[in-house]
């Protein structure tokens, strides 16, 4: 059946694209939820999608998806070495006091990294010691951070691991092209090129576009603006709380006051971790807003003690409790739940003191809030905590004062690096790291296919002791796992609909009044703006049979279509939700909205038009 010219079919497909679209703007669900509401409607209207329950459930088989949770698997195996926490030293020793040196190691050093490495965990460990080293240069820790990411971002451009778009695209090359999967360093040249004009960018304009949005000697009760709601207070001997635990003190705040640390005699206790009682003398450090503190000082007849709270009021050295931030990540079980619900300060002693979200900062009422990814939180971390959340995927804990371990006082009080080295390497360094250079060379030699050889890869780092079972599972991004499996099949929709070559051929229109080089380069933008909206693996997945079409009807070379969609789905600058990185900086770097736009916008430009003439180049059209 045809309506205005369309099949019914097509008309069905894109209106479940476009529910699926506005789902994944809004994140009125979570993206993978919809992933799993679009097979389930896929199959519902089968008469007209032309999708089965084996076609819908195809996206948990596609050896894409397979591969792309083997190399989390592999990428976990290789962050328990200890390699990018070493490197990350040696990067602050050589940045040491300058910005453009920190800069330059900054993003010369992620990039390649990214291009083997699942760049999330590597942003990770990099934003505590990238912000440090910002600190000592003198320079504001929002200058280096952005660029962290976005040479992440351009570093997956490199090899067919380096990110999911480009397993998917390998997948797509061997089933609608008249080829095989594409090669593990097939686009590698286009790559560092890509690469190289990128970092050039960032040291350049980049460098100026960027804001200084934290000033350089913030401390973290300054960056949050908590100097009006923390507050010490002494226990006089006629308070009522003499004799009290800190746990049934809290129970007795009718205010939103949260006591934070006792302090006696020289020693420091966290609210969270001791069962100390109060004593006559003792002094009680609470956070909260100032009417709130003072009805709460009436009532329990305290008094103000000659206190000020600072930064280092939190730091224990003997116990390395202090301060730290940590950031929610896309995918945390705590997405959605309440800080009262997430049990963050019972099970896991982080007590958390403000919660920055974009350009805002919630400092009270904190119990209440329901936590999102993106979030910054300012908290109370202990050793214990750090070495916890470490191990997984819901809340990356990011250790303050990491150059305090690199460098120590020299003569006149100067700071000189450290003669210990203060990362230690894992005995299994050598295993891991032989385990996945083979990975990449079976793959690369064509002994192997990916799929397989990352598998192998995956097995050998178990049976090793490198990576155990349960830590193997928990480096999976789930999530992402299931938007893969959700959008895989709304491709193949498009496809035996016809939607595909409707959208293609509107597309191609546009070859009358543009030379064919142009047409590419319109792709590569279109796909970008959408990558950074919807993410890169929904715009890949529908971009792709659509430029493949459109290489058919112009008689192009489809290979070519494919790589620019590639490419432009890879590099999503433009937003703070167009890539995991960026959400990750997003907190810590007290950016707005727009400052990825100011500097993301003329990155995404200037590489749609260096990868399109490059693809030109390198396969022609």
């Amino acid at each position: 059946m045809v309506l205005f010219g369309v099949p019914t079919g097509a008309l069905v497909v894109f209106g479940l694209i476009g529910v699926a679209l506005t789902l994944f703007v809004t994140e009125l669900i979570p993206n993978d939820v919809t992933a799993i509401g679009i097979m389930v409607a896929l199959v519902a209207l089968e008469p007209w999608t032309g999708v089965g329950t084996r076609g819908a459930i195809s996206g948990f088989a596609n050896t894409a998806t397979v591969t792309i949770v083997a190399m989390y698997m592999l990428s976990a195996g290789i962050g328990r070495t200890g390699l990018v926490q070493r490197l990350g030293v040696r990067l602050a020793r050589f940045a040491r006091g300058s910005e453009t040196r920190a800069l330059a190691a900054t993003i010369g050093t992620t990039g390649p990294i990214a291009g083997f490495v699942n760049n999330t965990p590597v942003v990770a460990v990099f934003i505590p010691m990238i912000t440090d080293l910002a600190k000592e240069a003198g320079v504001s820790p929002s200058k280096l951070l952005l660029p962290l990411s976005y040479a992440a971002i351009l570093g997956g451009t490199l090899t067919l691991i380096g990110t999911s778009t480009n397993l998917l695209a390998s997948e797509f090359a061997a089933t609608l092209l008249d080829r095989g999967p594409i090669g593990m360093f097939e686009f590698t040249a286009l790559g560092t090129v890509v690469l190289a004009v990128g970092l050039a960018y960032l040291m350049t304009v980049g460098r100026w576009l960027t804001p200084a949005r934290i000033p350089a000697d913030a401390d973290l009760i300054e960056e949050f603006g908590l100097e009006g709601y923390l507050t010490a207070l002494r226990v006089p001997e006629d308070s009522p709380v003499v004799g009290l635990g800190l746990d049934e003190l809290d129970d007795r705040t009718e205010s939103p006051v949260t006591p934070l640390q006792l302090r006696r005699n020289g020693e420091s206790f966290l609210a969270t971790e001791t069962d100390q009682r109060l004593q006559v003398g003792d002094v009680l450090v609470v956070s909260g807003e100032r009417e709130a503190v003072n009805r709460f000082r009436t009532r329990q007849r305290l008094t103000d003690a000659p206190t000020e709270v600072t930064e280092e009021t939190f730091t224990a050295v003997d116990s390395g409790d202090g301060l730290g931030r940590a950031v929610v990540p896309e995918g945390s079980a705590f997405v959605g739940e309440t800080l009262t619900e997430s049990r963050l300060a019972t099970f896991h002693g982080l007590q958390v003191l403000a919660i920055r979200r974009g350009g805002e900062l919630i400092r009270a009422g904190l119990r209440e809030v329901t936590l999102a990814p993106g979030d910054l939180l300012l908290v109370q971390t202990t050793p214990e905590a750090v070495d916890y959340f470490a191990d997984g995927d819901d809340l990356f804990v990011l250790e303050e004062d990491t150059l305090d371990r690199i460098w120590s006082d020299g003569e006149n009080g100067a700071r000189e690096p450290s003669a210990r080295e203060p990362v230690p390497l894992s005995p299994k360094t050598p295993v891991a790291v032989g385990i996945m250079a083979a990975v990449v060379g079976l793959a690369a030699l064509d002994i192997l296919p990916i799929v397989i050889a990352a598998l192998g890869g995956v097995f050998a780092m178990v049976v090793t002791g490198c990576l155990s079972s349960a830590d193997a599972y928990d480096a999976v991004s789930w999530n992402v796992v299931f938007l893969l499996a959700g959008v895989i099949p709304l491709g193949l929709a498009m496809e035996a609909t016809g939607g595909a070559a409707l959208i293609a051929e509107v597309l191609v229109g546009t070859a009358s009044v543009l030379p064919l080089v142009a047409v590419l380069l319109l792709f590569s933008v279109v796909t970008g703006l959408l990558a950074n909206v919807i993410t890169p693996v929904a715009t890949v997945v529908l971009m792709i049979p659509v430029a493949v079409d459109a290489a058919a009807q112009l008689d192009a070379n489809g290979f070519a279509f494919l790589l620019v969609v590639t490419f432009a789905s890879a590099t999503s600058f433009m937003t703070p939700v167009g890539y995991q990185t960026n959400l990750m900086v997003y907190g810590p770097g007290d950016y707005r909205f727009t400052d990825f736009l100011r500097v993301g916008a003329p990155l995404q430009l200037l590489l749609a038009v260096v990868t399109t003439l490059g693809i030109v180049r390198l396969w022609g059209l």
